[in-house]
């Protein structure tokens, strides 16, 4: 099995959908500022195998902010920079954050 380049890599949705959408955004529920404090924090914590991305639509608009972390595949909702942390704290740890997981990813 090859290595891997990263052994975290985080997909933050900056989707940004019209205003009034039935779907929502996660750009307008301030996904690019958690993206932007997740990689600022990544950095201060020492996660320099971790790489956090912008991404485009991940498809669970309704669900937002929305990220995804590979190679696990784990789903969560941050709603703020102290998720953010716990996010990254479990990282590091190898465990995941129960209470920001997304329905159908426990």
């Amino acid at each position: 099995m090859a290595e891997l380049f990263y052994e975290h890599h985080v997909f933050c949705c900056t989707n940004q959908r019209p205003e009034g959408h039935e779907r929502g955004s996660c750009a307008a529920k301030g996904s690019e500022r958690l993206r932007n404090y997740m990689k600022k924090r990544a950095k201060e914590m020492g996660l320099p195998s971790t790489r956090i991305n912008g991404a485009g639509c991940l498809d669970r608009c309704e669900l937002g902010p929305v990220i995804v972390i590979y190679p696990e595949g784990v789903w969560y909702s941050p709603k703020n920079e102290s998720d953010v942390d716990e996010i990254l704290a479990a990282m590091q740890q190898g465990k995941k954050v129960e209470r920001l997981l997304l329905p159908n990813h426990a």
